[in-house]
Formats: structure tokens, C-alpha cells, sequence
């Protein structure tokens, strides 16, 4: 197998090249400017290391994998086109008006005790922008008034003549009958053919999203509209960038459903954080191979902490109503908590209640922390890690950036000592605190909410920075295990290069499972089944599209199931495509109820209250090679020398610790260390904390956990 995967975050761009029998990492600093040059970048050292230049590499691979920040980037500075919107007459103002609440989407809890005082988003869209056309179509499909296309085209001309670059076509009820803006479609592109205005995008809402909700429909198409263009050139502009050095086939690109698919197969939106849904993959596939139960996905990079859950049986957390950026859409993702913490989130002092905080805010990979040197003036974790003794200067991301501790200092100093009554070391374990502690409360807030107990969960730890952090969080959460995984500082690029080519289709139903007021069972089977065919069947179009062969199409049923009219929605994956008799329906019953047992405890159940199904999902996906894990924990090890000492700095201890350092590539599968010990590799640091030991792992993963307070004795 030849496959290159990569994943662009805020600070970093990941690498992983698998050549044959050979496994590399690598790491670039993102180039926001260009994504292609770090990717270009990381791709040469991997090269390097092969001994090849890229021209080979790339002529022979089998598939480039790419998961993308690009939507991100592209709504935090607001640099998307000037976007028309087309809508039912009558209902022009339901972008504008919200729900009456949707200025509240978005905001941080504490905001939204506040809202009088809150800050509406700049809208996408603005009033003079959206235009209304006659026609109406009922909630059941049946055309009620007619398309009037001379409106159609004197509204079309009122967009274009106020500066529209993309425009969404977004009709009520077009997702039960697209007939209209099917024909809006044709009519545009015959007023203002390729010539006249350019490839202008347009978007068709049912398209886009397959449920019935105008207003999240529409938001959904108008985001998607806005973030085309960026997409659309940027990864154009890398594919050329291949194409110029051999490889000839389609790229592909991660989604945020957990998939891929060919870059002609891809909504702008569903590109939205691709990378952290990559690494929710790759844990599914390892949690497997190395039988490790339930996980905590934590991956903590420069920028951000994105956090997920792996429970096993197949079942996936979904958001089927994310708010992205201000605004709320309906485009299914895997659910991930985000979070700004990471190595380049900034600390500061909060004169108001004396603490000090750290992130959201980051400082990226330009400037960066203080401590690369490159004009960064704000502290930041990584400062504090190495402040702290956590971090070599001389060989950071393998050698490949110089840190400078004196610049680290002079940023901690200037921005929380001179405010607080703080010692450096006092405030770098203080930044260290907060953000161990922050990310430990976005966890235990993520597993109260899903009905799920932290103690029952290992704690999946990768990223740059997740080995180097994973003790403290663990401290925080009371959790007894850590595993570190293999290639961990790349591990959601390693997730890009395993996932399955998968499109995911979806409707919207209202199907009483059990109807507690007749007390009768489902039997329109045929209503079902006719729309599950509908869905397999727009999946198999998608991916046959692509090139797959139909006899290697496969399909998950998931259905979303509720008890009654309550808030929390249980995803079930069906143990059969079709319902033909009540047999059927007990067994799709019992395993509801076996999933909600499971994650809200016995007795929790309440099918007296009714039992419903939401949504119909449909995954079709193919099934690829994938990157074997070598999972041998039963190694014996060696004995370890370390080749250093450095002085570090503990939080809750007083005084500094001496602590081994250790050389990972020089370290045996089964080696144990008691804490505290640093490992080093060229690409992260396994902070072994004091009360915590580590047995190393094939591919530098490892098993952290903590050492009971009788065996607690030896410092390393």
C-alpha cells in the first residue's frame, strides 16, 4: 500500500506517507496563505527520508487523502462572496428573523444568561440580498401555486445586479418536491450562461440538506454558498499542485460524517472539521486491534482541543443540528466538543476575579508562541511546558524549530508576573493548571450529557501535545488509564489515510414505533422500506459515481429513536435493512432499549411515554485497505538509559523534581518507567507525571496508569 493523508490544523500541518512497509510522520507549520505550501513541505521530509523526490512518490501512490480547515478559516475572516438568496415570497425575512433566538447560537453559555447584551452575528446574507419568488408547495409535495418564471427571472436580474457571486435557491417544502428549484437552476444558468457571469455556484437547499426545517435548511445552503469559492479554489489550486508533480488520480477529501469522497463529491460544508473527525476514526479502528473498550478521543494540537467518544458496537454520536461559527445548520456531523486549548492557546491575567485564563484565543503558527522567536509577544502553554522543563530547545518538532526559553520567560513575566505576586515557575504551573483543567471540565461536561461515567473510559491522548498533557487531565477526571497511540502526533492524518469512501443520506420521518394512546405497534412497512430503498439508493449513485464497483457498496441503517417527547435522541443501528413483520419491530425495540440502558442506566426507559423514530439514515460506504496496527503489549522490554536529566516542575508539588529524559526511538516494546520521566520522539513529548507509570508500545504507543500510593516509591 502507497498512501499519502494529511490534516491542516490552526498551527500545524500532519503528514502520514505509508510506502510499502514503511510508516512516516512528518510536520510542517501550516501556510495559511497557501495550504499546498506545508503540505509540500511535509510531504518533502517524508520523501527525504525514503530517499525520493516527490515526483516519484506522488506518480505511485494509490490515493491522496486531505482533511481541511478551509470552511474555518474562511468564516473567522469573513472572506467569503457576496451571496443572493432566492426564497418563497412571503417568507424572505425567516433568514433574517431567526427563530426569533438565533442570535443566541453560538455564544458560550455565559453569554446566553446575557443575551440583552449580545452581540448579533454579521449575517451572511444581508436584507437587500434576499429576493422572493411566486410559488408554494405544501408540506406534502403537491404544487399549490405554480413556479411563475417571468418573477423567476426579474428576480434573478435584481441579484445579480446588486454584486450576488453565489446564490442559494431555498423554497419551502422543496425537500418533499425539488421541482422548483430544479427549474430556478435551469433558468439561471439559461439568463446568465458560463460566458456572461463565470462558473457562479448555485445552490440548491434540498440538495444540501434532506430535512424538512426552512430556516436551518437555508442557513445550512447559505454557508455552504459561502465557503464554496475558498474550498472550491484552494483545493483546486492543490490539486493542480499534484497533478504538476505526477499524481493522476481524484483527491480525495474527508468529511465531517466520518467518510470521504472525491472532491467533485464534496459540499463546502462538509468539509467543516474534517481532521478532528478523521481521528475519531482512526480511535474506532484502534479500539479494536487493541480491544481497549470505551474511549476518550482526546486530540490536543496547537490550537485547539477537539474531543469525541468511542463506545464501541458501531454506534457513532452524531450532531444533527450543529451551530457552526453563529449559526445553526443541518448537515449531520460526528459530534466533537471543541475547545480552545492547545500549545498555542495564550495566557492571561484577569484583574477582574485574580485568575489567571487561558485560551480561546491562540497564537497560531505565525506568529506563534513566544518561544519560536518568530515576533510572538503573548504567553502561551507552550511557553509554560517549557518554562517548566517539559520541552528540549534544541529539538522541538524534530530540531526543525529552535525554541527560545529567555522569550518564553520575558512573555510569562511581562503579561502574568507583573500583575500577580507570581514566581515564573508559580505562573507556568498556574497556565498549566488551568488548561489541564479546562480541558478535563469540557470532558466530564461532554460525558455527563451522553449519561456516561469518565471511570469506565480510557483516555485516548494524541496530537501534538496530548502525550505531554494527558497525566493532568487524567488527574482531573480521577481516570486510572491512558493509552497513547501509535503515531499519535499525527494521528488524525493516520485517521484520513484508513477511512472508507461513505456518503451518508438521511430523512427526516415522524413514525410512531409504539403509539402509547391506541397502544399499537408499526406496521406501514412498506412506507419504511420505500424510504430506506430511496436512500441506498441515492448512496449507491454517489459512490458508483466515484468510480466503486456496486457489488463493494455496503450499507449501515441507523435510525434516531426517542421515547415520547423527549430531548435526548438514541442513534440505533438496525440489525436489518427492512421491516416485514411485527418480529421486526419487537427486535428494533430491544435494541433501542438495550442503548439507552447502556448510557442512562437500568430502568431508564420509558416506552409507556412512546416509542418514535426521527430520522432514517443510510450509510453507503466501501469498504478499503487499511493501516494494521502492531499491537504486542505482551513484549517483555529492556532496560532504559536515559541520555538526559532536566529539572522540572510539578503542579501540586512545592519543589522540583530531577526527571530522566528518555530516547523513544531507543526504548523496547514493554519497557516501564515509573513517573517522573520524560520520553522524548521528533515529534511530541510522554509527560510522565509523578504517582503515574508508562509501558511502551509498538510504534511509540504507550500505556500510562496510575501507580497505586504502595508502589508509588521510585522516582524514575
Amino acid at each position: 500500500m502507497r498512501r499519502i493523508s494529511v490534516d491542516i490544523g490552526g498551527t500545524f500541518t500532519d503528514c502520514f506517507l505509508v510506502w510499502d512497509e514503511h510508516y512516516l510522520e512528518t510536520k510542517a507549520l501550516t501556510t495559511h496563505h497557501n495550504l499546498a505550501l506545508g503540505f509540500m513541505d511535509a510531504l518533502k521530509q517524508g520523501c527525504q527520508t525514503l530517499d525520493l523526490d516527490i515526483r516519484s512518490v506522488l506518480s505511485q501512490v494509490d490515493s491522496v487523502r486531505y482533511a481541511t480547515t478551509l470552511g474555518t478559516n474562511t468564516l473567522i475572516e469573513r472572506k467569503g462572496p457576496r451571496v443572493g438568496l432566492l426564497t418563497s415570497a412571503g417568507y424572505e425575512s425567516s433568514v433574517p428573523i431567526s427563530r426569533g433566538r438565533g442570535y443566541g447560537d453560538g455564544l458560550s453559555p455565559l453569554e446566553q444568561h446575557d443575551l440583552a447584551s449580545a452581540h448579533r452575528p454579521e449575517p451572511l446574507v444581508p436584507m437587500s440580498m434576499i429576493v422572493g419568488v411566486k410559488e408554494r408547495i405544501d408540506y406534502k409535495g403537491s404544487i399549490v401555486l405554480p413556479l411563475n418564471e417571468e418573477d423567476v427571472r426579474k428576480q434573478i436580474r435584481v441579484l445579480v445586479d446588486r454584486g450576488a457571486q453565489a446564490i442559494v435557491v431555498a423554497l419551502m417544502n422543496s425537500v418533499v418536491n425539488p421541482v422548483h428549484e430544479r427549474r430556478i437552476e435551469e433558468i439561471i444558468l439559461d439568463e446568465y450562461p458560463a460566458h456572461m457571469l463565470g462558473a457562479i455556484p448555485v445552490i440548491l437547499s434540498h440538495q444540501v440538506v434532506g430535512r424538512k426545517g426552512e430556516y436551518v435548511r437555508a442557513t445550512s445552503s447559505i454557508l455552504d454558498a459561502y465557503l464554496h469559492g475558498q474550498m472550491y479554489h484552494a483545493l483546486s489550486s492543490l490539486e493542480m499542485t499534484l497533478r504538476e508533480y505526477g499524481y493522476q488520480k481524484p483527491m480525495l477529501v474527508v468529511h465531517n460524517t466520518g467518510g470521504m469522497a472525491q472532491l467533485n463529491s464534496t459540499h463546502a460544508l462538509q468539509t467543516i472539521h474534517s481532521g478532528p473527525t478523521s481521528g475519531i476514526d482512526a480511535a474506532e479502528h484502534l479500539a479494536k486491534e487493541f480491544d481497549t473498550g470505551k474511549l476518550i478521543c482526546m486530540d490536543i494540537g496547537g490550537t485547539s482541543c477537539d474531543i469525541g467518544l468511542v463506545v464501541g458496537e458501531g454506534i457513532r454520536f452524531y450532531d444533527f443540528s450543529p451551530v457552526i461559527d453563529r449559526w445553526l445548520v443541518s448537515t449531520p456531523m460526528l459530534h466533537l466538543n471543541i475547545i480552545g486549548a492547545g500549545g498555542g492557546s495564550i495566557a492571561r491575567y484577569d484583574s477582574i476575579f485574580h485568575t489567571i485564563e487561558v485560551g480561546p484565543t491562540s497564537a497560531g503558527s505565525d506568529p506563534g508562541p513566544a518561544c519560536y522567536d518568530r515576533g510572538g509577544m503573548e504567553p502561551t502553554v507552550t511557553d509554560a511546558d517549557l518554562i517548566l522543563g517539559y520541552l528540549d530547545p534544541e529539538h522541538y518538532a524534530g530540531g526543525t524549530i529552535k525554541l527560545n526559553k529567555k522569550r518564553a520567560e520575558f512573555a510569562v513575566r511581562e503579561q502574568i508576573c507583573d500583575e500577580t505576586d507570581l514566581t515564573l515557575t508559580e505562573a507556568a504551573r498556574q497556565i498549566k493548571k488551568k488548561v489541564d483543567t479546562n480541558m478535563a471540565h469540557a470532558i466530564g461536561q461532554e460525558m455527563g450529557i451522553k449519561g456516561y461515567d469518565p471511570k469506565d473510559f480510557t483516555l485516548l491522548a494524541y496530537g501534538g501535545n496530548g502525550a505531554l498533557h494527558c497525566c493532568g487531565i487524567a488527574n482531573e477526571l480521577n481516570i486510572d488509564r491512558i493509552f497513547v497511540p501509535p503515531f499519535s502526533p499525527i494521528f488524525s492524518a493516520l485517521g484520513a489515510g484508513i477511512m472508507n469512501q461513505l456518503h451518508i443520506h438521511e430523512r427526516n420521518v415522524f413514525l410512531n414505533i409504539y403509539d402509547p394512546n391506541t397502544r399499537t405497534l408499526f406496521q406501514q412497512y412498506d412506507l419504511f422500506n420505500s424510504i430506506v430503498e430511496e436512500l441506498e439508493r441515492a448512496g449507491k449513485e454517489d459512490l458508483i459515481r466515484q468510480g466503486m464497483k456496486q457489488e463493494d457498496i455496503c450499507f449501515r441503517l441507523e435510525l434516531d429513536m426517542r421515547y415520547g417527547n423527549q430531548v435526548a435522541e438514541t442513534s440505533v443501528i438496525s440489525t436489518t435493512t427492512r421491516l416485514h413483520h411485527l418480529e421486526d419491530v419487537f427486535q428494533l425495540i430491544e435494541t433501542f432499549s438495550k442503548n439507552y440502558e447502556e448510557r442512562f442506566g437500568q430502568g431508564s426507559q420509558s416506552p409507556e411515554a412512546g416509542i418514535r423514530i426521527n430520522t432514517i439514515r443510510v450509510i453507503a460506504y466501501v469498504e478499503l485497505e487499511t493501516v494494521p496496527f502492531h499491537n504486542q503489549q505482551n513484549s517483555k522490554g529492556g532496560d532504559a538509559i536515559p541520555f538526559a536529566h532536566r529539572t522540572c516542575y510539578f503542579v501540586g508539588m512545592e519543589n522540583p523534581i530531577v526527571t530522566p529524559v528518555y530516547d523513544a526511538d531507543k526504548m523496547e516494546s514493554g519497557t516501564c518507567l515509573q513517573g517522573p520521566a520524560i520520553i522524548e520522539s521528533p515529534r511530541t513529548s510522554y509527560l510522565v507525571e509523578p504517582g503515574w507509570q508508562i509501558i511502551m508500545g509498538e510504534q511509540r504507543s504507550a500505556w500510562i496508569t496510575r501507580v497505586k500510593k504502595e508502589q508509588n516509591t521510585n522516582h524514575g
